[in-house]
């Protein structure tokens, strides 16, 4: 329920406060005074789109809030509790518009996203506007309309599951089949290719590992030539003439060795030398083992170079560098191995879809069965409400019939038409073809109502719903309006004294008008106040007589609770 509502900078409104008590508010005022301003504002706080035209004249930014209590609204405050919003029994909605268009929305001081207002809304009010009758035409409303006044939650939770279900493995299937879609052909020939990679060595050790040895082996007599001179450089021949280097310098540390208590720089030369002598010895075997082991056969050489060249031509042939004909090889691997495979997975997937779509369809026939009873009952609701609001004798229908072998969808197999006739002796037709708005316009305010009571907890607001109409019919809208209210809240923007006077309080808004400014501003009237603004609203101006028949109206709508 809407307890207070605060617009500041709001459009031509500086600032209102107003305080909403349980039951029916009718707003009234002259025209152009400014009524609807409220709804808008509300509106923008359930997560409309905003702009910079909203602000006030002058002004930085627009602020608007609005305090709800959920004493009697268990799903907004699951809602809340479930988005880490809660303040137990309360919600406060805040929004700010700013003079450069943007905007930001809070949930108990909570900054949030116009999506999350915009959930949370449609759990605390329901706005029906001036044109609402035309909404109800469009079967998508239909749907809403019937399936949110049902009380078969289960059952539509039960559907959406189902369709989910369905829905997910047929687009695994989709993609199953897009995916492994390769011809006898096709995959005999990514089989040879994967063949052709299966051959060669294609890790990044074992290509290193061949380049390296085809580089020693196109060395070649350069290289042995190389492999000899150092061995002979560090030791010749045992009947050499020649010194080499291990000779040399065995020889020098020998002759200095006597010396190296003499001096710590010839004791550290020493010590080098020593070194050198291990390292030169060392140098010499791996040097020696080298050269009587190495392997330069023409024909090992041959060999290696083909199979670089293979490499080479394959990199090529795949568009990539030699170090990535690996993954290449891992891809065709993998791309055989799915389209072996994928049939398997696909018989699986037929057999799946198949349970789903079963289980879909009896999920789609118990709700079918639900909005059957449920669409009779507020059939018969509606007609009797068109009675009351001048249509006795016409008739009205909700069909809701069943297509078992439609394609599944997120509403079920289920198809709706709502046929009417706002008058006897008229052949019922479909509810987007009655001939008069204004009758259009009632039947709507009677669906509203009857299917209002699954949501009492939540504010509905009336913006003009009664324009078109007059008398008898009037008086049967605001009592409409009353019974909609008793256990819960409604407020209705009204040009007409016998909806207004139907209502438990009466919100006047007036609009003051200087050379420079234009304000809105409101208050609650109090008894004398509202029976004065009855009597405006009955001719147009104040008077005796005027003011002894608005105060028949309320004696009498009050008698009619």
């Amino acid at each position: 329920m809407l307890n207070h509502l605060h617009i500041a900078n709001f459009a031509i409104v500086p600032e209102l406060n107003l305080d909403f008590s349980p039951g029916f508010t009718a707003i009234t005022g002259e025209t152009g005074a400014g009524k609807s301003i409220m709804v808008d504002a509300l509106g923008l706080l359930l997560g409309d789109r905003s702009d910079a035209g909203w602000v006030r004249s002058g002004a930085k930014r627009a602020e608007l809030t609005a305090e709800f209590s959920l004493e009697n609204n268990p799903p907004a405050r699951f809602w809340l509790e479930a988005a880490d919003l809660s303040e137990e029994d309360e919600c406060i909605l805040r929004r700010t518009i700013g003079s450069n268009g943007r905007s930001r929305a809070f949930i108990n001081g909570t900054p949030v996203t116009l999506t999350q207002i915009q959930a949370l809304g449609q759990l605390l009010v329901e706005i029906h506007g001036q044109n609402e009758h035309l909404r109800l035409t469009h079967v998508k409303e239909q749907f809403k309309l019937l399936d949110s006044s049902g009380g078969y939650e289960n059952q539509l939770t039960a559907l959406k599951t189902a369709f989910t279900d369905w829905k997910n493995l047929s687009e695994e299937l989709e993609a199953l089949e897009l995916d492994s879609a390769v011809s006898p052909s096709d995959l005999e020939f990514l089989s040879f290719q994967l063949d052709e990679l299966e051959q060669q060595p294609l890790s990044a050790a074992a290509i290193e590992k061949l380049q390296t040895e085809h580089d020693r082996l196109a060395a070649g007599d350069d290289l042995q030539a190389a492999l000899t001179s150092a061995v002979e450089n560090l030791e010749p021949e045992s009947d050499s003439d020649v010194r080499g280097i291990n000779d040399s310098i065995n020889a020098t540390l020998a002759r200095l060795q006597g010396f190296s208590s003499l001096d710590a720089g010839i004791a550290e030369a020493c010590q080098m030398l020593q070194e050198a002598a291990v390292d030169c010895a060392e140098a010499l075997s791996t040097l020696q083992g080298v050269r009587d082991h190495i392997d330069l056969d023409p024909a090992h050489f041959e060999q290696v170079s083909n199979k670089l060249s293979a490499l080479n031509e394959l990199a090529r042939k795949h568009r990539v560098r030699m170090d990535g004909l690996e993954a290449v090889r891992d891809a065709l691997a993998d791309r055989i191995e799915r389209s072996s495979s994928s049939e398997k997975r696909r018989k699986q997937l037929v057999a799946e879809i198949e349970n789903a779509l079963t289980s879909y369809r009896e999920a789609a026939k118990e709700l079918h069965q639900q909005r059957k009873k449920h669409a009779a009952k507020l059939s018969t609701q509606v007609l009797e409400l068109m009675s009351e609001l001048g249509m006795a004798g016409g008739s009205f229908d909700i069909a809701v019939s069943h297509t078992p072998a439609a394609s599944p969808s997120a509403r079920g197999d289920d198809e709706i038409q709502i046929n009417i006739s706002a008058n006897p002796g008229t052949a019922p037709g479909p509810l987007s073809k009655i001939a008069s708005g204004g009758e259009l316009s009632r039947i709507s305010l009677a669906i509203k109502v009857a299917a209002a009571g699954a949501s009492e907890a939540i504010t509905q607001i009336f913006d003009e719903v009664d324009a078109g109409i007059g008398g008898d019919t009037a008086n049967a809208v605001g009592q409409l309006l009353k019974r909609l209210s008793l256990k819960g809240q409604a407020l209705c923007v009204t040009h007409l004294a016998q909806v207004a006077v139907c209502a438990s309080q009466q919100l006047q808004v007036r609009k003051a008008t200087d050379q420079s400014t234009t304000e809105v501003n409101t208050g609650m009237l109090d008894d004398t106040q509202r029976i004065d603004e009855i009597a405006r609203m009955l001719s147009g101006r104040i008077s005796d007589q005027s003011r002894a028949h608005a105060l028949e109206l309320l004696s009498a709508a009050k008698a009619a609770v």
